[in-house]
């Protein structure tokens, strides 16, 4: 199936000399909007770039009913400045087992030996393949796969601290599109998940003689190491933005743990961890993958597709997100509930259709070739979801009651929970309509939402 390109007139042009001056002037806004990226040459490059990406979504791939609502900010679709997917998490146990290779024309690496060489990989892997989609890069169990290689190696604290801060300090290079930090995520599960605690752990083609679950202290140690270098920031003492360290809490955490107190620490300073909490959960941490500050995907689905948590958990991700303004419908449908939701259904519907026309088109150019290494890690977008947000609740229930409801009452959090079920409901009916993967994320609020 291909994309039907022909005969579509362009609503929309972009004015070169405009967009050239507006940028080398600092008079374009957008030079703000993104705290990742500033003003230099690789960001005029990105800006100008940017217009002329988003309008061929708009004019030429999307409908003229998705185009018309993105413009009026009845719903925002994120990144349309790339031609790309959102985000995707990888398979740090694959790229250990094989090696950083397999796009012809381009430097191979083999399984690597040891620590220095793997994380070596992992900055190589993360920034090339950021080069391929719009957000987050996501690696788990971050401390499990590394752990074995502090084993084989011996290595000492003050080694292990060493090469994290090379490699964190190598993330934080300003080597993505338009000068920009690779956007990148880790997961740690700070104890050997039960699923791993009996694999044995294999590299550079040689199995050890131990399991994943032997390697607790060298877990303790990487972790530690990891913390350290985040607390201590950069030479300026600046903190470090990448990558976002996501930590589980499981029955397993060591609350009274040296590590557990520089954990909290740093939470204190900067704020910068997030935790996933699986406590009192029926969850288990092989069941949810972050993928950055905002995204976590439930990967029960993924079973039902046949290939087991672990083939295609890791290699999940989002293929675009649509965000729903629901400020404005309570403005729009003030003391009208029925043509509200009406009105959300049809929104909804868009989204949808949005969301199956990208994964149509994202999967037609990683085919051609446009994506290499995403082709060759992945090769297929059938275990992402298409990502519908919602935005502006609070401000929704003010605009329907007149300003006498809001999530501080009661009715207006049963109102806000019909809503957020009626939306699950119809997600359930997109996913058995299409055979796709779909979530409700709580997406942060866009520059073009706040314009309408």
């Amino acid at each position: 199936m291909t994309i039907e390109l022909e005969g579509r007139l362009a609503k929309a042009e972009v004015n070169v000399r405009k967009t050239m001056d507006e940028y080398l002037r600092r008079e374009d806004w957008r030079i703000n909007a993104n705290a990742n990226q500033g003003y230099s040459l690789g960001g005029m490059v990105l800006n100008v770039a940017g217009k002329v990406i988003a309008n061929y979504w708009l004019d030429e791939i999307y409908t003229p009913d998705i185009g018309e609502a993105h413009r009026k900010g009845d719903f925002h679709i994120h990144d349309l400045d790339m031609l790309s997917g959102y985000c995707a998490g990888w398979s740090l146990r694959q790229l250990l087992f094989e090696g950083f290779n397999g796009v012809a024309g381009r430097a191979e690496s083999r399984p690597p030996k040891h620590l220095s060489s793997a994380l070596g990989q992992m900055v190589n892997f993360l920034g090339t393949l950021q080069n391929e989609w719009a957000g987050a890069q996501a690696f788990s169990s971050f401390d499990t796969y590394l752990a074995p290689y502090i084993r084989v190696d011996d290595l000492c604290y003050d080694d292990v601290k060493q090469l994290l801060q090379e490699f964190i300090y190598n993330l934080n290079v300003p080597s993505r599109w338009g000068t920009q930090t690779p956007f990148t995520n880790l997961t740690f599960d700070w104890v050997c998940p039960e699923d791993l605690q009996d694999q044995v752990p294999v590299i550079a083609g040689i199995e050890q003689p131990f399991t994943y679950g032997d390697l607790q202290v060298e877990m303790d140690m990487l972790n530690r190491a990891y913390l350290e270098v985040m607390q201590e920031g950069d030479a300026c003492g600046r903190i470090f933005t990448f990558p976002i360290p996501t930590y589980n809490i499981t029955p397993a955490f060591n609350w009274d743990s040296e590590n557990a107190t520089r954990l909290f620490e740093l939470t204190a300073k900067y704020g910068l961890p997030y935790f996933q909490n699986f406590l009192s959960s029926d969850l288990q941490p092989h069941m949810v993958r972050s993928m950055c500050c905002r995204l976590q995907l439930d990967v029960r689905e993924l079973l039902k597709r046949g290939n087991g948590l672990f083939g295609s958990a890791e290699q999940t991700g989002s293929i675009g997100v649509v965000t729903i303004n629901c400020a404005r419908l309570g403005y729009l449908y003030k003391g009208r509930w029925p043509d509200l939701l009406q009105a959300l259904d049809r929104l909804l519907d868009l989204a949808k259709q949005s969301l199956e026309i990208k994964r149509l088109a994202v999967q037609e150019w990683m085919d051609n070739g446009l994506y290499p290494y995403t082709k060759r890690y992945l090769g297929s977008l059938r275990n992402h979801f298409s990502t519908i947000g919602v935005n502006g609740i609070n401000e929704m229930l003010r605009n329907f009651s007149g300003d006498t409801h809001s999530l501080v009452d009661a009715e207006g959090r049963s109102l806000a929970l019909s809503l957020l079920d009626h939306i699950r409901t119809k997600m359930q009916d997109f996913q058995a309509e299409t055979g796709h993967l779909y979530n409700l994320e709580a997406t942060p609020a866009e520059y073009n939402l706040s314009l309408c």
